[in-house]
């Protein structure tokens, strides 16, 4: 019997884990990128996926998206086990997913509303008008204007390629979605104005966020916990925790002056919200 392409996988015992990550190795030739990595995201959490370079941020993604099998390990994402999973399970599940890679992957030959369609043409049978219907929707959510949906990538700016991008990985009312660098490229104004997007975003839709950044305003101001890549494992724990780790690197990023100035920013903040709400 043919499994319906559209039907959703079936529902695995709730443990509150949206993403397992179980012994992982990633190796490409002979340079081992990950060895022996675990990691769970919790339903519902920003986690924030920091590293050194070369420690395989943007690779971790990519392999629990599947673009990259690793080497050895599993890799569960809302319950299946995406290596054991056949071609109907997967599709299934990647409908439950929305992806924002670093440079937007927008298709330059068509307009926004049609790069938002794009998944919506793969994964379900929606008319035409429904598509133009929630593509319109998708651009509102994102913080663009209507008539945003009518151009094509190059006649946007770079936060609005951006906001463009979100709203196609929002295509399909995803429980997840996986942003890759989402701040790189724009101006402390702009960044931020993205930050706050995502947090709204991820409350009133409930969202697991899985994120690749190396802006520590953004782990410090929208992240629940933070991932941090050392020596080709993981140790994921909140910002404050993070800042009593001893290892050399963790230190560095966390105590040195970008990371100074990203704590007092959000302590600065925390202070204005607190005169606020005393008022």
């Amino acid at each position: 019997m043919h499994k319906d392409p559209q039907a959703p996988p079936p529902e695995a015992p709730d443990d509150g884990v949206a993403i397992r990550v179980r012994g992982l190795k990633t190796q490409f030739g002979a340079q081992v990128i990950h060895e022996g990595l675990d990691l769970d995201v919790r339903r519902g959490e920003v986690l924030g996926v920091v590293g050194g370079s070369g420690t395989g941020k943007s690779v971790l993604l990519k392999e629990i998206i599947g673009l990259i099998r690793p080497a050895a390990g599993t890799v569960e994402v809302l319950g299946i086990d995406m290596d054991q999973a056949d071609e109907a399970e997967r599709r299934a599940v990647q409908r439950r997913w929305g992806v924002m890679f670093q440079d937007g992957a927008l298709f330059s030959s068509m307009t926004v509303a049609e790069n938002i369609q794009v998944p919506m043409k793969e994964y379900t049978r929606l008319s035409h008008h429904m598509m133009d219907e929630l593509a319109r929707v998708k651009i509102a959510m994102a913080g663009l204007a209507c008539s945003a949906g009518l151009k094509h990538p190059s006649e946007l700016s770079g936060g609005m390629r951006k906001r463009a991008a979100l709203a196609r990985a929002l295509a399909l009312d995803p429980e997840i979605i996986f942003l890759d660098e989402p701040t790189a490229g724009l101006d402390p104004i702009g960044a931020a104005a993205f930050d706050q997007l995502i947090a709204e975003l991820q409350r009133s839709l409930r969202l697991t966020v899985f994120m690749v950044t190396h802006d520590l305003d953004s782990l410090v101001t929208i992240c629940d916990r933070i991932a941090v890549l050392i020596d080709k494992k993981i140790v994921v724990d909140t910002y404050e925790n993070l800042l009593k780790v001893d290892h050399p690197w963790i230190q560095e990023y966390f105590h040195g002056p970008r990371g100074r100035a990203a704590a007092a920013a959000e302590h600065a903040a925390a202070e204005r919200a607190q005169a606020g709400a005393e008022s």
